[in-house]
């Protein structure tokens, strides 16, 4: 999958709309100058959904990449030639690789972003497979979460959502990959008991929807076993998160999901070991409060 000559010119670029928000360029960037990969650089392209199928069709042989954000993960999968089983089974592509004779592969690397974002905030001394985990909110996002989990040990996830008609994509999901979930309604009892029992949470609804769920865990008490991760990266930290430490939970932020997977993402394109060290620096420069 990954382009050999990393001293030839390649051209990558992150996608979406809107799209200017995006921290991939301080990633990808930060990755290339640690590689030494002087030849390459790394855009920027407002594309909708529309636009998407023209925009693969004028890419020639210098492109090696693209990096996908909303609302392009789902017809990502349409567009390309080549759709990898994971990335179809969670029904989003966040990444096309450029092939010889200009074949596009979608690929998803969100998943393992989200992966290695939870094992790294996980305390030490914890073992074994996990097996309680909740997913706030039905979307791409909570789809690739149910994939992690499964990967984590959680076999029958519970998805909470505000309106159990919004579920379809992540019901889509599972059914792909041959999971069962636990569908609840948030603001539920149930709903916020199981939230508080959870050994794993992904949160992966919008910054201002944190807000609402904080009160769920204000007068309980967590276990530091019990590790949160907020997909939301802008405004970091949300209330959500900031609630779940301080009632003694763990907390993985949304920034850490997007480095790893913009580390499989440079590994894919390049072909070389992604540079964490110098990528999680950049980052987190630029998330830093100013």
């Amino acid at each position: 999958m990954a382009v050999p000559d990393g001293a030839a010119p390649r051209r990558a670029a992150v996608l979406g709309h809107p799209v200017a928000h995006s921290l991939s360029p301080v990633l990808h960037r930060a990755a290339y100058d640690a590689l030494g990969l002087a030849g390459w650089r790394y855009e920027m392209h407002d594309v909708d959904t529309h636009e998407l199928v023209p925009f693969l069709a004028a890419l020639d042989e210098t492109w090696a990449g693209l990096s996908l954000t909303m609302p392009l993960k789902q017809e990502a999968l349409r567009a390309v030639d080549v759709v990898q089983p994971l990335a179809e089974a969670v029904g989003a592509v966040n990444t096309v690789l450029l092939q010889p004779g200009g074949l596009t592969v979608g690929a998803n690397t969100d998943v393992h972003g989200l992966v290695q974002a939870l094992r790294e905030a996980e305390p030490r001394g914890v073992d074994g497979p996990r097996t309680r985990g909740v997913i706030v909110g039905g979307g791409a996002t909570a789809a690739s979460a149910i994939a992690a989990l499964g990967e984590l040990g959680v076999r029958r996830p519970v998805v909470a959502v505000r309106s159990l008609g919004r579920a379809g994509t992540v019901l889509r999901a599972a059914a792909a990959m041959g999971v069962e979930p636990d569908l609840v309604t948030l603001g539920t009892d149930r709903a916020t008991g199981l939230l508080r029992d959870a050994e794993i949470v992904v949160s992966t609804v919008p910054g201002g929807a944190s807000t609402t769920l904080a009160p769920l865990v204000a007068d309980h008490r967590l276990d530091a076993a019990q590790v949160l991760l907020d997909v939301v990266y802008e405004g970091w930290p949300t209330p959500l998160p900031q609630q779940w430490l301080a009632s003694g939970g763990s907390v993985a932020p949304g920034w850490l999901m997007l480095l790893h997977q913009a580390c499989e993402q440079v590994r894919l394109m390049t072909g070389r070991q992604a540079p964490e060290a110098a990528m999680r620096a950049a980052l987190t420069a630029a998330v830093a409060p100013a």
